[in-house]
């Protein structure tokens, strides 16, 4: 496999963190909306800075044919992150309901989107 890369090893245009992860000291908590992180769970590429109880490995989605409004929460009423354009893609994170929390990429932006608004992407 000289050349090739370990498709578990990487996910979207990112490799995912290797060998022994450690932290040290306190980290500064990144603003809502920005980085793919909650208290429960985070992007997989965020293992080797950010502790939580579970990190996942994204699927990669695409908003359908209309824009989505990106939601800091699982409301309609919530504030909208950003708009996310008609057929980019959405790295899913977590399934809620109706709605869907997720990211652009481990660098976020991230939010919530209506799940009916989102298509999964052709292998």
């Amino acid at each position: 496999m000289a050349g090739q890369i370990d498709p578990v090893k990487m996910v979207g245009a990112y490799e995912l963190p290797e060998g022994l992860l450690t932290l040290h000291g306190p980290v500064v908590r990144p603003a809502p909306g920005t980085l793919p992180l909650r208290g429960d769970l985070a992007h997989i590429a965020l293992a080797d800075r950010y502790l939580v109880a579970h990190y996942v490995v994204p699927q990669v989605y695409r908003v359908g044919a209309a824009d989505a409004l990106l939601k800091l929460t699982a409301s309609d009423d919530a504030e909208t992150v950003t708009t996310l354009a008609a057929g980019s893609s959405f790295e899913v994170l977590d399934h809620a309901g109706a709605w869907t929390w997720g990211c652009v990429g481990p660098e976020g932006p991230s939010g919530y989107v209506p799940t009916a608004q989102l298509a999964e992407a052709a292998p």
